[in-house]
């Protein structure tokens, strides 16, 4: 196995505006996926992501926006020490990709950066694995989500 990328994509019953104003907007994206978001969703904005384990701890994330194409691609960079630029090299690239699709939107989510890490193998595999692993458990909420926000929306 490669370890290059994750690659999903979902489709979602909402037009392409709603789904970006959800994996855009801090105040959607924490109901989705981290526990807490603060970052500004403009191209260069900057923030966190909180995790927050069963246990209560928290695990403060940085992120930095790439870009921000309304509708159609939000991309980010994130995962890097806190306080330092994101780069290649000590962050991941997430892009969410999005197409009209009848009714509904067609997500697509990349995460790249995996090997441009440097870890060794068994840390390079086990990064992976886990974000497989809560790409899978996330994204699996995200439509959920947004039928829920649209029905409060009426």
């Amino acid at each position: 196995m490669e370890y290059g990328s994750i690659e999903r994509s979902i489709r979602i019953g909402a037009a392409p505006e709603v789904v970006f104003d959800v994996v855009s907007n801090p105040e959607h994206v924490r109901q989705w996926w981290p526990d807490e978001a603060n970052f500004d969703s403009a191209p260069g904005g900057v923030g966190e992501l909180v995790f927050v384990s069963d246990e209560g701890e928290k695990f403060p994330v940085a992120i930095q926006v790439v870009d921000a194409v309304p509708y159609r691609l939000f991309s980010f960079r994130w995962t890097q020490p806190l306080g330092e630029p994101a780069r290649i090299g000590n962050s991941f690239l997430v892009r969410f990709e999005l197409e009209p699709d009848g009714d509904g939107t067609l997500l697509r989510m990349t995460e790249t950066g995996f090997r441009e890490r440097g870890w060794e193998i068994a840390v390079l595999e086990e990064t992976y694995r886990d974000h497989e692993k809560g790409w899978d458990h996330h994204l699996s909420r995200l439509a959920p989500y947004v039928a829920t926000y649209r029905a409060g929306r009426r």
